[in-house]
């Protein structure tokens, strides 16, 4: 009789399909692999109203941190802490006014020992500096200059993540897009109230001011000192008092942000001789959006002019 040395190939056939189909079952149980989320861009705003900008632009693709982001903060005055240095060492993106507004960003970045951060400044995207250097530093008031911003700042989010590009420029467009509803209401009070003239407590609004194509009177000895925290002179107060009691000025558009026992008694003469008050403010009011808030401010100057 002759002994069999190996397996029958019945045998081995079957463990070979049971080892196929339980390695088939193994991978059918294995969970799937997503790519991870990438982490947000790291962006830094010296004050909310660009944070804001930089949020409707990068959507959930950014962390935005606004180092000026309560009315009671004064930029001009701002003195570094270590959260916000801390921010800024890891900022990819930093967007600040410039013009000597809020010079705290330049020298937290060198503290913070941060070279390469791009940074955005709405100054230098205004395009408002004429050849000698004078200018309005307040540009965050000048609607075309925020949509200008907005495409910046897509561009630069684009360097950072360029897989969402394409959401950051869609974004840019949005807001450039709802920027022109604000801008219609500009046109409509320039046609209706061009040339009416109205004081303004320091040039913080004037961009919406002359986009409404208003005449501003007010001495320019008397904004300045406002907005350097100084006092006017006696004889400049006067000639401010006046405007409203001559029956001048048809609108005093209010820093409401700035108070000071000259703002005061300008406000009390303006409402004392019945010219409405239009209060603005510096930085963005809590839970509001830039576009949303230019467009009450906007609305409240014409609602004063009777538009």
């Amino acid at each position: 009789m002759r002994a069999f040395s190996g397996r029958s190939p019945g045998l081995v056939t079957g463990v070979v399909l049971v080892l196929l189909c339980g390695c088939g079952a193994a991978e059918a149980s294995l969970p799937s692999r997503e790519a991870p989320t990438p982490a947000p861009v790291p962006v830094v705003a010296s004050t909310n109203v660009y944070g804001d900008v930089v949020q409707q632009v990068g959507g959930d693709r950014v962390k935005v941190v606004s180092i000026i982001s309560e009315p009671a903060q004064d930029p001009h005055e701002y003195e570094a802490d270590t959260r916000n240095q801390l921010e800024l060492s890891r900022a990819k993106i930093v967007v600040e006014n410039g013009g000597g507004y809020d010079d705290f960003i330049g020298e937290m970045l060198r503290g913070a020992n941060n070279s390469s951060a791009e940074v955005i400044t709405a100054v230098e995207v205004s395009g408002r500096v004429t050849d000698d250097g004078e200018y309005n530093e307040h540009v965050w008031y000048d609607l075309p200059t925020m949509g200008r911003l907005a495409e910046r700042v897509a561009e630069a989010l684009a360097k950072a993540a360029p897989a969402d590009a394409d959401a950051f420029h869609k974004n840019a467009t949005a807001f450039k897009e709802d920027l022109e509803t604000v801008r219609t209401a500009e046109a409509r009070i320039e046609k209706e109230h061009g040339g009416t003239a109205v004081v303004v407590t320091e040039p913080v609004p004037l961009y919406m001011v002359e986009a409404c194509g208003l005449r501003n009177v007010t001495p320019l000895d008397f904004s300045e000192a406002v907005e350097e925290g100084d006092e006017a002179s006696a004889r400049v107060l006067r000639e401010t008092l006046a405007l409203f009691a001559d029956g001048e000025a048809e609108a005093l558009v209010l820093n409401e942000q700035t108070p000071s026992s000259q703002t005061e008694r300008v406000e009390r003469a303006a409402r004392d001789n019945g010219v409405p008050v239009v209060p603005v403010t510096e930085t963005l009011p809590p839970d509001q959006h830039y576009v949303a808030w230019m467009t009450g401010n906007v609305d409240a100057l014409g609602h004063a002019l009777g538009t």
